[in-house]
């Protein structure tokens, strides 16, 4: 399994960032990591490995990028809009960087994105704001409300990163070709983040799949069951 280190100049950052890649070939998939999580996590907890045969085929090629967590929704030491505002340029990174190498590199025009907790939340609100660029979303255990980092504070950066607002006037036709899953558990402290995402998609008769898992809580083991299962339905 080809394994390459990347790190790079972000002119909407200002800032290096660092990336692992996995794969030579195969459609685009951008995995983000948990809350705080360096590039290298989702290599350490297993998920990567979980994916081995999709990689090695020739199926898919990972890009697991950096988080700056600790200087947007976690950053308690700046006022809630400063979080969001980090995150705005964050969210540039990926689409105007990130994505176009990818879809360059693989010469595929679309890319799926995935990740597990808050890497979910990353995954769908990227997905869901820029659907001309996203064709599969796989979300483990993520939670789409962001309003609980922002201690009562609100505005226009935070309506536009919080899915559970701006999905429901949402009328790109990109969305309504999506694959979208939403994979939870039975014990998983997000269930009800996706079971509400998933009436919103139903409301708008977005398909997509809400998968419970049963006897699970919200934990790398079952996402590492999960992720492979959501690669094979890659479209």
């Amino acid at each position: 399994m080809k394994e390459q280190y990347h790190r790079w100049y972000s002119h909407n950052l200002g800032t290096d960032l660092e990336m692992l890649v996995f794969g030579d070939r195969g459609y685009p998939l951008i995995l983000f990591p948990t809350t705080k999580g360096r590039y290298y996590q989702n290599k350490d907890e297993g998920l990567i490995e979980s994916a081995r045969w999709f990689i090695e085929q020739g199926l898919v090629k990972i890009y697991c990028p950096d988080s700056i967590d600790h200087l947007t929704w976690y950053n308690k030491d700046v006022h809630p809009a400063a979080r969001a505002y980090n995150h705005q340029w964050y969210d540039r990174m990926l689409n105007e960087e990130l994505a176009p190498w990818a879809m360059h590199e693989t010469g595929v025009g679309k890319v799926a994105v995935a990740g597990c907790s808050f890497g979910g939340y990353q995954a769908g609100n990227f997905a869901f704001k820029h659907p001309d660029k996203v064709s599969n979303l796989f979300s483990m255990s993520g939670a789409f409300d962001i309003k609980q980092f922002t201690d009562g504070f609100y505005n226009d950066d935070i309506f536009y990163n919080n899915p559970v607002d701006y999905m429901p006037g949402a009328n790109d036709p990109n969305l309504w070709q999506m694959n979208i899953i939403l994979g939870t558990s039975e014990w998983d402290i997000c269930k009800g983040y996706n079971i509400i995402m998933s009436n919103i998609l139903k409301a708008k008769n977005i398909n997509h799949w809400l998968d419970i898992r049963p006897q699970a809580k919200h934990d790398w083991p079952v996402w590492r069951q999960m992720f492979p299962h959501y690669l094979s339905t890659i479209k």
